[in-house]
């Protein structure tokens, strides 16, 4: 091995341990917010008497005496059920505004616009932002992974490596125990000087990603902390907890583009291996820059903090309180129920007495003189047990955000009037509003992420399917058509409409006129989405053809600039006429070009005017 060879070994050996040591300084940092969030899972599913110790560990609760009971009596899921429920009934289709009126920026946002809803249907991308927002409401924070996949999309063909495929985009749930900032403190990612994202992965798969073989070790499946197999003396609790065999972390430290950086960079390792050491893959940025791949998702924002709060860090308290309270009920029935028995010492055989009790017909014998046994009277339960319990109940439904109205409407059997019971709905779901503002704006960021990786790797002509609510029409484009505009959410209602009320305001448009076209009518396009929106794809199977010829107008106004091209008889003239002024008057034509518009416009208007007079 030359000189050269042992210098680029031993400043690759260097740098694997400079991306290691980073990357276990991060963990260090982090720990104790791990742990917050091991503690949530343990809670919601149920295992409810552990805490965190002074160590920093996770261990079980210990019972004061050995017959007291630890039932759990488990309100924490069940909120969080209700509010993934109601979360996941906002689901908002994305689109693109035009950055001005010419036809160019308006043809190239619908085309992003489908772009955006082709890659949401090929990607689930509702089953996405669903997984992503359990484990917001869970620890916090999700995040969003958007790459592009050089496996994914269509075959182009095959080689001695496999088949080619066309590459597309691809949108990844990350969980928050995968993701180490920089700076906890820094609330935006985009500011973060860097971020490690720290994932098991199969040596297999690094060798056919990489092709750098591994030997591959155990790895912790619910978490990558290196504090997992220290202090064997305290019970840790972790649910889900596995080890993976014959895998290996891969660490891959992304870093902020800087003045001596430009372009940032990229260092994957695994093991003691360099994978990759390079610029930023993605030019995902503002201004044209290269940035992170990661969008942030939060269930509750915390100032100074990158790491969002849970609703079950709230609820946890009341929760080890409402378990205390109905152990202790528990305990006081049984003590009514099963009876404390008096005993005179010598007076009975205890030890029979303790193995059956006060059996029903029991013959009890006792000595002669002696005082025979007597049940303890104890009175009934205490009031303060069940006004504490309800107490507790209504705290769940204060700090969840799920209040009574979505529990019970027992409380609300006085108000009779629509508009009330509309009043208590908005109020009893206002606090969702925080959580679901950041799924708002997740969504719109994934959304600008997928078009800059489609501007950076599509290149040329690229054929996609559209929604399958829409027909599943294919559509092309090149890289060069799609749009830098604003992602904007369509149809983005508010979160306390129901698909019932949805639907009702969609009858109120419709009696009101506002759907109605220039004839008074309600256009077949618009049918055709009133259907699909209210729910009845099946039923809206009518073409629109004002649609067909619109997209006709499209192609002529292409065509025209080349030279004159002449109407047709089966052509929409009213339509015609409408889209092509519009081109006119949003477009710098040459003179030429004008004369050839001028002309195929006054076609139009004396068809059109001949099938007025017929």
């Amino acid at each position: 091995m030359t000189d050269f060879e042992n210098s680029a070994a031993r400043a690759e050996r260097e740098l694997a341990r400079e991306v290691q040591e980073e990357f276990a300084r991060r963990q260090e940092e982090r720990r104790q917010t791990e742990r917050g969030w091991q503690l949530n899972m343990n809670f919601l599913s149920g295992n409810q008497y552990c805490d965190v110790n002074a160590l920093g560990e996770i261990e079980e609760d210990e019972s004061g005496y050995w017959w007291q009971t630890k039932r759990v009596f488990n309100y924490i899921a069940p909120a969080i059920d209700m509010r993934l429920a109601k979360l996941n009934r906002i689901r908002p289709k994305l689109a693109v505004r035009p950055l001005s009126d010419s036809e160019e920026d308006i043809r190239s946002a619908r085309i992003s616009s489908e772009v955006l809803a082709a890659v949401a249907e090929r990607e689930s991308l509702d089953e996405i932002i669903t997984r992503a927002t359990v484990w917001s409401e869970c620890c916090g924070t999700a995040f969003y992974k958007i790459i592009w996949d050089n496996s994914a999309g269509a075959l182009l063909g095959e080689s001695a490596e496999g088949g080619l495929r066309e590459g597309g985009v691809r949108i990844i749930p990350v969980s928050p125990f995968e993701i180490y900032p920089a700076s906890l403190s820094e609330e935006s990612i985009q500011a973060q000087p860097g971020i490690i994202h720290a994932r098991a992965v199969p040596v297999e798969e690094i060798y056919a990603t990489y092709g750098v073989k591994l030997a591959g070790r155990d790895i912790d499946e619910f978490s990558l902390s290196p504090y997992s197999a220290s202090v064997h003396s305290i019970t840790r609790v972790s649910p889900l907890k596995a080890v993976r065999h014959g895998y290996e972390i891969v660490i891959e430290r992304y870093e902020r583009p800087t003045a001596d950086q430009p372009g940032g960079r990229l260092t994957i390792v695994a093991g003691d291996k360099v994978l990759y050491d390079g610029d930023l893959p993605y030019v995902n940025g503002a201004d044209g820059e290269r940035g992170y791949p990661f969008v942030r998702q939060t269930c509750l924002s915390l100032a100074g903090g990158f790491f969002g709060g849970s609703i079950v860090d709230r609820l946890i308290p009341v929760q080890r309180a409402y378990n205390a309270v109905k152990n202790r009920k528990h305990e006081f029935l049984n003590r009514i129920s099963m009876g404390t028995v008096a005993v005179e010492d010598g007076s009975v055989d205890t030890d029979e007495l303790m193995e059956d009790g006060l059996t029903p017909g029991k013959i009890l014998v006792y000595r002669q003189g002696g005082t025979p046994p007597a049940m303890l009277t104890l009175g009934s339960v205490p009031a303060e047990f069940s006004e504490e319990e309800d107490r507790l109940v209504n705290e769940f439904g204060k700090i969840s955000g799920v209040g009574e109205i979505s529990q019970t409407a027992s409380s609300f059997n006085s108000v009779t009037s629509a508009t009330g019971l509309q009043l208590l709905i908005e109020q009893d779901e206002a606090r969702l509003t925080v959580s679901y503002e950041s799924i708002r704006s997740a969504l719109k960021s994934i959304g600008r992420h997928i078009l800059s990786l489609c501007r950076q790797f599509c290149g040329g002509m690229r054929v996609m399917r559209g929604r399958q609510e829409e027909g599943g029409k294919l559509f092309s484009f090149t890289s060069s058509d799609i749009s830098s505009g604003d992602v904007v959410l369509e149809s983005d209602s508010d979160i306390n409409l129901s698909p019932a009320r949805r639907r009702t305001v969609m009858y109120e448009l419709l009696s009101t006129g506002l759907l109605n076209g220039a004839d008074g009518s309600v256009p077949e396009g618009t049918k055709s989405k009133i259907l699909t929106y209210l729910g009845y794809n099946g039923l809206a199977e009518g073409r629109d053809m004002t649609a067909l010829h619109r997209a006709r107008c499209e192609e002529e106004n292409k065509l025209l600039q080349g030279g004159y091209v002449p109407a047709k008889a089966y052509d929409d003239h009213a339509v015609h006429i409408e889209e092509h002024t519009a081109f006119i008057l949003t477009e710098h034509l040459s003179s030429q070009c004008e004369e050839a518009f001028l002309r195929h416009l006054g076609e139009h208007k004396k068809l059109l005017k001949e099938e007025q007079n017929g």
